[in-house]
């Protein structure tokens, strides 16, 4: 018999009803979910020789970025969760992707070594960015969007007509990336957790 722990919950936050029954069922909101989307270009970009697909040999360091990177998701911020096991929780999803998860994984370089990477899928005529990151010592660079600008040329040669990406809504710095990228919001979600048993006890 299988034993839950936590329950997510991925709520319109414009349906009065089922927020208030979330709040009356000791659900905790932990995360704003934003979705923004923009047109793929019709015409290529420039081609930017610091960007590339993945290699197996990428992968430590790919992983290394993935347990510095991502501490604005809401598993960080639910504090049941062990900020350990979320660090490895996105070094899993970021080898996952690389072995098919994703459709592409592309790095931008510094040097000869990975600074940053992105994930990409698509589904019919819709791409989609999964996780990015910049490591920590090279953020500030503008890596993050030519990250941005090249997984819009992947969507292009993948004729895909429509890109969109999920942030958090305290993640201000992705936000302001994706909106000097083009994109503009679409929706907006929120995430409630909802711990059971002695989990949930504070």
């Amino acid at each position: 018999m299988n034993h839950i722990d936590c329950l997510y919950f991925l709520a319109d936050p414009n349906h009065s009803q089922t927020v208030r029954l979330a709040q009356d069922n000791k659900f905790l909101p932990v995360d704003v979910r934003l979705i923004f989307g923009r047109p793929v270009p019709a015409e290529p970009g420039p081609k930017v020789s610091s960007v590339r697909f993945a290699r197996e040999d990428d992968l430590p360091a790919l992983r290394a970025i993935a347990a510095k990177s991502h501490s604005d998701t809401r598993f960080y911020f639910d504090r049941h969760f062990d900020r350990s096991r979320c660090d490895q929780l996105y070094e899993t999803w970021i080898e996952n992707s690389f072995h098919g998860f994703a459709q592409a994984v592309l790095v931008v370089e510094r040097g000869t070594m990975p600074a940053g990477y992105v994930t990409l899928h698509k589904r019919d005529e819709e791409a989609r960015i999964g996780l990015i990151a910049v490591a920590p010592g090279h953020q500030g660079a503008g890596l993050g969007r030519l990250l941005v600008e090249q997984s819009l040329e992947w969507a292009r040669q993948q004729a895909a007509t429509k890109m969109k990406v999920v942030t958090q809504g305290r993640n201000v710095a992705a936000q302001r990336l994706y909106q000097r990228c083009g994109f503009l919001t679409d929706s907006f979600e929120i995430w409630y957790h909802r711990w059971f048993g002695t989990a949930g006890k504070e």
